[in-house]
């Protein structure tokens, strides 16, 4: 009985996503919302990413101490100037580390 409500669910899910994707033409949709659209994806990402760097506790805390701050602008700095996600990733976990060991956090 679990596996038919999870199989029918898939199902529910997914004919609502493709309802919207097959029966609009990207012709039939304004470029001013095309032109928006295209502005989601960063959006949404940064709304999940900025949170939990900015916030410590119950306030914003833009201090010099905050690893995760540190650890974004290096991470920042990586994405910016070598254009590589993994570099990124990667020096920013790094950096993330080596910040709250020094810091004690």
């Amino acid at each position: 009985m679990l596996w038919l409500i999870i199989v029918s669910m898939a199902v529910v899910t997914f004919a609502m996503r493709i309802s919207f994707i097959a029966t609009v033409k990207p012709h039939a949709i304004p470029e001013a919302i095309r032109g928006v659209l295209a502005y989601v994806a960063p959006a949404v990402l940064a709304a999940i990413v900025v949170p939990p760097i900015l916030v410590r506790g119950d306030a914003v805390d833009l201090s010099p101490d905050n690893p995760r701050l540190i650890a974004a602008a290096v991470a920042f700095a990586i994405a910016w100037f070598t254009k590589s996600v993994v570099g990124s990733i990667v020096g920013g976990m790094a950096t993330l580390w080596l910040a709250q060991w020094i810091l004690g956090a």
